[in-house]
């Protein structure tokens, strides 16, 4: 069952949003999402459906070319530009793959935000920074250099480094992307603890249907610019949608199929023999 009309209190709204990176490639038409606060909701779809641009839109990256994008009460297509860094102080971002900076430690990587929009003293932010790293259970690696990190420890570090400013909204680009089945779990059940402790709503853009349902309160589905099902993780396992069906349960053809249009096979090969 779809979410009713967005209201004041949801973290984050998309309505009849449209957006092409040129004018004529629509890559959303019309689409409306809600983010209610406190929540995690998972934003699934295949390669290329826009699911990204989601994010870009709420961070202020993009603006839509019609709808309104609202982030905590604010439009933010309307925010001049220091309005718009204020609002981004607000959010946190986990990158695909981390993007930690090489030449830090894990220590310096976390204290960045703190040290780059703070001016709280150094031993306070030592202390913050030991805390986040203890929430990822990472605090025992302080001292380590980034090349010493497992995939998955670099993926908790850079969640530390997200998480550091508190922020309100957490958005999460294919957190899951490389990970072994351990890290995994690891890593998506920080995700959903780490929203509750904290207070904070999350959005996630992922391709991995099992770890985004075992821990999202709900789910959009993203294909062709639009959305063509929601709802909660048992909602979406029970769509009749065709491409919604092929993707949950991972179909090789059907709605997208496995073949891209070509000639049939024959005319092909009598094409190459000239005749």
């Amino acid at each position: 069952m779809p979410l009713p009309s967005p209201v004041p209190d949801d973290a984050a709204s998309l309505t009849d949003v449209t957006f092409g990176y040129t004018p004529s490639r629509p890559v959303l038409s019309g689409i409306s999402m809600r983010i209610p606060r406190g929540k995690v909701v998972a934003i699934m779809g295949g390669s290329g459906c826009g699911k990204t641009t989601v994010l870009r839109l709420l961070a202020g990256q993009v603006k839509p070319s019609a709808g309104k994008v609202v982030v905590n009460g604010q439009s933010v297509a309307d925010l001049n530009k220091g309005g718009l860094y204020a609002l981004r102080r607000r959010m946190g971002f986990l990158f695909q793959f981390g993007a930690l900076f090489t030449d830090m430690s894990v220590f310096d990587n976390v204290a960045f935000p703190l040290r780059e929009h703070t001016d709280l003293p150094e031993p306070l932010i030592r202390d913050l920074v030991l805390m986040k790293l203890n929430a990822v259970g990472l605090r025992g690696a302080a001292h380590l250099e980034t090349a010493e990190l497992s995939g998955g420890m670099a993926r908790r570090v850079a969640l530390a480094r997200a998480i550091a400013l508190d922020p309100l909204l957490m958005m999460y680009d294919e957190p899951f992307t490389g990970l072994d089945p351990i890290s995994l779990g690891v890593v998506s059940q920080l995700i959903r603890r780490l929203n509750d402790a904290l207070g904070i709503t999350s959005v996630l853009v992922t391709h991995d249907m099992y770890q985004s349902f075992n821990i999202a309160d709900y789910v959009y589905f993203v294909s062709a610019g639009g959305i063509i099902a929601e709802g909660t993780p048992a909602a979406i396992r029970a769509s009749d949608d065709p491409f919604v069906r092929q993707f949950v349960n991972g179909e090789d053809d059907g709605p997208v199929p496995l073949h891209v249009k070509a000639p049939p096979l024959a005319e092909d090969f009598l094409g190459r023999q000239g005749v």
